[in-house]
C-alpha cells in the first residue's frame, strides 16, 4: 500500500502536473464511491498539495474574478490500498476515476483524477489533518523523534517493535515495507519488544568534544532507529518515480525495486504478526536457515523463506521428478452411514437377494438414514460388524498453516485490521 514516501511522490506530482492549468465547472464523484460529495464548483481556479506522513491535501483556490464567488477548498486523502493521482485526458478516463477535476476552456480537457482500483481510498472534507496522527517522519522529524522518546510508557511500546513501527500515533509514513528496510539496516529482530529497542536511544548523547561535521558524520555511518525511520523514507522519495508499486509491468517502479534490500527479496525470511501482515526479516545466523524472528514472536506460526526464480523447479525438473501419487482416503464416519452393497452371501436370513438395489430409501421411524425398505415394510440391518470393514493404510491428510500476505493481497490495509486506539 502507499506510505509516506509514495504520498509525498503523488503531491510533487499534482503539483508539477497541474502548474500553469485552470481548472473550472464542477468536481465529479463516480457514483459507485462511498466517500462524500465535494461541493465546490467554480469557473476559474487552481490546484496545489502537500503531504504529512500518510496523508494528502489538495487545495482548490478559485482565482480573481472567478464566478461565483467560492472561498478555497481543501480535502485530505487517504490512499487506502491503492490510490493514486492521474492527469488523463477528459475523454479518455482511467478505470477507477472516483474524484474527478476538469480543466477550463480554451485547450483541451484534461482532468486530474484520483484513481482507486480496491476503494479503500478516503477524502475529507476542510482540509484537517486526521486528528491523532503523529509528526510527519519526513518532514517533521525533530518533533517525530521528540514524540516517540517522551512516550515510551504508552502500551504501544509493550508490543514488538515491527508492530509499534506501524501506529500512526508515533510513526506517521511508516508502512510494511519500510518497517523491513529499516529494521533489517539495523539487524534488530522484528519481534523484539519495542520499549526494549528504544529506552537505549534516551541516553544516547554524542560526545560534547565532538565538533558538528564529526556529529554529523557519526550520525550518518551509524543512524539509529528513529534516523532510519527519516533517512530511508528520504531515499525513496529521492528515487523519484512512484515509489512502491506492482512487481511488474512498470518502469517508474524498476528503480524502487533495485532499492530495495529486504521487503520481498528472495532468500528473506518472513512471519505474519498479530495484525495478520507480512514482516520481512533477516536470517543473520550464519548456519541457520531459520533465523529467530524474536521473544515475541506469535507461537505456532513458521516463518517462510522466499526462494529466487533460479530455484524453483524448471517445468522439465517437474516432469523427471513428478510428484508421489495421492493416497486413498481413509474411509469417513458417512461410509459408516452408509455401508456397501451386500453381496448374496452377506445377507441376514429374510432378506433376498434379488432385491431391488435401487430401492428408494424411506425414512421410518426408528430406521437409520439412508437403509433400504424391504418388503413387508421391515428393515434390514446388517449383523454385527457387517459393513464395518477396517479402514485402509491412506492418510486423511495433514493439518498445516497457510501463510498468508496481506500487503499483496492488498490487503491489506484492509488486510491487517487497525487495533483500538491505533491508526495505520
Amino acid at each position: 500500500m502507499p506510505e509516506g514516501p509514495e504520498l509525498h511522490l503523488a503531491s510533487h506530482f499534482v503539483n508539477e502536473a497541474c502548474r500553469g492549468l485552470v481548472f473550472g465547472g464542477c468536481v465529479e464523484k463516480s457514483s459507485v464511491s462511498r466517500n462524500p460529495e465535494v461541493p465546490f464548483e467554480s469557473s476559474a481556479y487552481c490546484i496545489a498539495a502537500s503531504a504529512r506522513g500518510k496523508e494528502l491535501r489538495l487545495t482548490l483556490s478559485p482565482l480573481p474574478g472567478a464566478q461565483p464567488p467560492q472561498e478555497p477548498l481543501a480535502l485530505v486523502f487517504r490512499f487506502g490500498m491503492s490510490g493514486s493521482f492521474q492527469l488523463a485526458p477528459g475523454d479518455a478516463l482511467p478505470p477507477h476515476a472516483h474524484l474527478r477535476f476538469y480543466t477550463a476552456p480554451p485547450g483541451p480537457r484534461l482532468a486530474l483524477c484520483f484513481v482507486d482500483i480496491r476503494r479503500f481510498g478516503r477524502w475529507d472534507l476542510g482540509g484537517k489533518w486526521q486528528p491523532g496522527r503523529g509528526p510527519c517522519v519526513l518532514l517533521e522529524y525533530e518533533l517525530f523523534r521528540e514524540n516517540v522518546l517522551r512516550n515510551l510508557a504508552d502500551k504501544a511500546f509493550d508490543r514488538p517493535i515491527c508492530e509499534a513501527l506501524l501506529d500512526q500515533r508515533f510513526f506517521n509514513g511508516i508502512g510494511n515495507y519500510l518497517r523491513a528496510e529499516i529494521l533489517f539496516r539495523l539487524r534488530i529482530p522484528p519481534f523484539e519488544k519495542a520499549r526494549t529497542v528504544l529506552e537505549a536511544l534516551q541516553q544516547r548523547r554524542p560526545s560534547p568534544e565532538l565538533t558538528l561535521s564529526q556529529k554529523i558524520r557519526a550520525k550518518l555511518q551509524n543512524p539509529d532507529l528513529l534516523e532510519l525511520c527519516h533517512s530511508v523514507p528520504k531515499e525513496v522519495v529521492q528515487l523519484g518515480g512512484k515509489g512502491y508499486g506492482p512487481e511488474s509491468g512498470e518502469e517508474d517502479f524498476a528503480a524502487f525495486r533495485a532499492w530495495l534490500r529486504c521487503y520481498g527479496v528472495p532468500g528473506m525470511s518472513s512471519l505474519q504478526d498479530r495484525q495478520g501482515r507480512t514482516i520481512w526479516f533477516q536470517v543473520w545466523a550464519p548456519l541457520l536457515t531459520q533465523g529467530d524472528p524474536g521473544p515475541l514472536a506469535p507461537k505456532g506460526r513458521k516463518s517462510r523463506q522466499k526462494k529466487s526464480k533460479a530455484t524453483r523447479p524448471s517445468p522439465e525438473d517437474r516432469a523427471e521428478n513428478p510428484p508421489p501419487p495421492i493416497k486413498a482416503p481413509s474411509r469417513t464416519r458417512r461410509a459408516w452411514r452408509d455401508p456397501p452393497e451386500k453381496t448374496a452371501t452377506q445377507q441376514p436370513e429374510g432378506t433376498s437377494p434379488q432385491q431391488d438395489p435401487e430401492a428408494p430409501t424411506v425414512p421410518e421411524k426408528g430406521r437409520r438414514k439412508g437403509q433400504r425398505a424391504t418388503p413387508g415394510g421391515l428393515s434390514s440391518a446388517p449383523a454385527s460388524g457387517e459393513g464395518r470393514g477396517t479402514t485402509d493404510t491412506g492418510s486423511s491428510g495433514e493439518d498445516g498453516m497457510a501463510v498468508q500476505d496481506p500487503m499483496d493481497k492488498g490487503g491489506g490495509e484492509a488486510v491487517g485490521a487497525a487495533r483500538p486506539g491505533s491508526l495505520r
